[in-house]
Parts: structure tokens; sequence; C-alpha cells
């Protein structure tokens, strides 16, 4: 399988308001909708399909910002930074997963050495980056989806049990030998970080960009079940484990975004730690079919199709979200792909940002 790439084919204009588009990191479509996160804001961008003004293929615009806090109790503060860095889309919910992991501060120019050396020094962890939570998607008066806290056919928001310094998935994961050890390093210094959520019916998938262990990238395999507003983590089967460990190979990278479709798994997957570098696109073939046949703890697989490498420039334009074109917007099967620090060849104006678009040939 081969694709087609068409730079810039895709444009999504936001709000001045909105804080995503310099730092986009998932993406999904219900419709012609397309919802979209950034990793330095706590809410989920709707945007609509416009009438095309240029060059590009598909336009979005007239953004529409729902704010968690007005969906769910959070674990952090209301306007704390969740760092969203996964959606996926199952049974009239929009899933959204923070990345968990923890920050350290950069030096500054201007700063003395020793001060720099301080701040380079200090760890610190927004609450609401431990965030799992679905919320539910139901339309309004004039037929716009919308994100709920309650539906009246009975659905509600719920996230995960936890606090702002913890919760189910990392109280499971510090006794494990593998990554336990990198919930204590920041993200982006190879240290513990979710970037990636697929849904697999009460199972989540999700994609860590950190850390890549001897070169294996790590996908955790968890099944969730809801009591009300709470998320449980629930063991995988009969005397299973509460987590399964999936190590894949792709090639020393780290999973940097996640799309299920039918039963092939997309891979979007970039450089751990902070540098320019290849991004590349994987598909695991038949992988719902292999991960259902599975009852290993920990598994390797090795076995994946590189379906393109994305454009990447220096210090920006690093894909990070990734999904499929719905059919009704699209001449073939198609992919769009959205980019994190976008260069100037990447924006117009102040809100407007383009993505790229795959074609499937």
């Amino acid at each position: 399988m081969s694709y087609t790439l068409h730079p810039k084919a895709v444009r999504l204009e936001f709000s001045a308001q909105a804080m995503a588009h310099d730092n986009l990191s998932g993406a999904v479509f219900t419709g012609e909708w397309l919802w979209v996160a950034g990793d330095e804001s706590c809410a989920v961008e709707r945007l609509q399909l416009l009438p095309r003004q240029g060059a590009e293929t598909l336009r979005f615009g007239q953004s529409t910002s729902f704010r968690l806090a007005e969906l769910l109790d959070l674990p952090g503060e209301p306007d704390e930074e969740a760092d969203l860095e996964g959606m996926a889309l199952a049974g009239g919910y929009l899933w959204v997963v923070g990345s968990h992991g923890l920050k350290r501060k950069s030096p500054k120019q201007g700063r003395s050495h020793v001060d720099n050396a301080r701040r380079l020094a200090k760890l610190s962890l927004d609450g609401n980056r431990r965030l799992l939570a679905r919320l539910p998607l139901a339309e309004d008066s004039k037929g716009r989806p919308t994100l709920q806290r309650t539906t009246p056919d009975g659905r509600q928001a719920a996230r995960l049990g936890g606090n702002a310094r913890d919760n189910q998935l990392t109280d499971a994961l510090a006794r494990d030998p593998h990554y336990g050890p990198y919930l204590h390093l920041p993200g982006k210094d190879n240290g513990f970080d979710i970037e990636g959520l697929a849904v697999l019916g009460d199972r989540l998938l999700l994609g860590l960009r950190g850390p890549v262990l001897r070169g294996w990238a790590g996908l955790l395999e968890l099944r969730i079940v809801a009591d009300g507003e709470q998320l449980c983590l629930a063991p995988l089967g009969d005397d299973a484990p509460l987590l399964r460990k999936h190590f894949l190979d792709l090639e020393g990278l780290g999973i940097r975004d996640l799309h299920l479709a039918g039963d092939d798994l997309y891979l979007l997957a970039g450089p751990t730690m902070v540098l320019d570098g290849e991004i590349r696109l994987y598909r695991w073939k038949d992988a719902r079919k292999q991960l259902a046949s599975n009852q290993e703890a920990a598994v390797f697989w090795s076995e994946f199709e590189t379906c393109a490498t994305l454009p990447h420039g220096r210090g920006c334009n690093r894909a990070e979200a990734f999904c499929a074109v719905p059919m009704s917007l699209a001449r073939r099967p198609s992919w769009l792909a959205l980019y994190d620090a976008p260069g100037k060849n990447r924006r117009e104006g102040e809100a407007a940002v383009f993505g790229d678009l795959l074609e499937d040939i």
C-alpha cells in the first residue's frame, strides 16, 4: 500500500481565542465536522467544513471551544493545561487522554548560568495531564455535534479515577519494571509520555512516545469499565493483569498518534526526544485480530508496513495528529496529518494553519 502526499491541502481557521492552532496534537472527524486538541490548553475545538477559498482541498473553520472544566470534574485546576495528546471516537463518546508526563523547565536566553541551571533541575506536573476521559457526543437544536456532560439517553462524561498526582493507570504502572522508573522522568527526556489513543470495544490502546526501550516503542492495552462519573481499570480477563504491554519495533521511534481503521492500526511515529527527525506512518495489518488472539502479558511485534514519511522542519512542523478523512469529503481513501509548531510555510495570518492530505493510491 502506498500513498500520495498533498502538502498543505487542508486549511484550518481558528478563532483568535483558541490556543490549539500552534500545538495540534489530536484529531477526529464526525461527519463533516473536525475535532482537534492542542497540548497547551484544557479544551477541545470543533471546526466546521467551509467552502474552499484558495488552492486547498478542504477548509475548516468557525471554531468552537469546549472547555473540559465544564464537562468534567478535573483532577487539576479548571484552566490548567491538560496536554491532550490522543483522541478517539467510540460508542457515542469522544475519548481524550493527556500525556500523563512530567515537565522540565528550559533554560532561557538572558538568564544567568546559575539561574538556568536551577531551571533545568526543576520538574513539575500539571494535574490535568493525568486525564483519561470520555465525553458524550450529541446534537444540539441546530443539528450540530456537541460535547455534553450528560445526555437525555443517559450517557455522561466520566474520567479515570484519581487526583492531581496519580490515577489508577499511574498506580498500576508504578509497580511495572519497564515503565515504573520512567514515571519520574519528564516526557521530553525519554520519560513516560502518552501520545496516542485507540478504542477496541471495552479496551483502550495507549501509544507511548516514551520511553523507547532499546529501540522498542510501547503500546499499553487496558480494559475500562464505567461507574457513574468515574472510569475504572479492570482486569483484562480471568487471571489476567490490569495492563498488557506491547513492544513495537518502529526503528527506534516513539508513537505520536494512533488510528484504528477496520482491522488495521495506523501508527504515526517520530523521535521521542526534543530533536528534529524523520516522522513515519506505519500500518499494522490485522492488528485488531492479532491483539484479540494474544493472551501474553507482554509481547513483541515487528511486522509493520511503512506507508509514508512525513515532512518536518528545523524546530517546527512536527506531525502529531493523524486520522482518516470521511469518504464523503474525499475522492478516495485519505488521511489527514496535522502539525505541532507549524512553521511559516504552514501558517496564514494569526490563526490559520495548514495540514497535509495522504491519499491511498
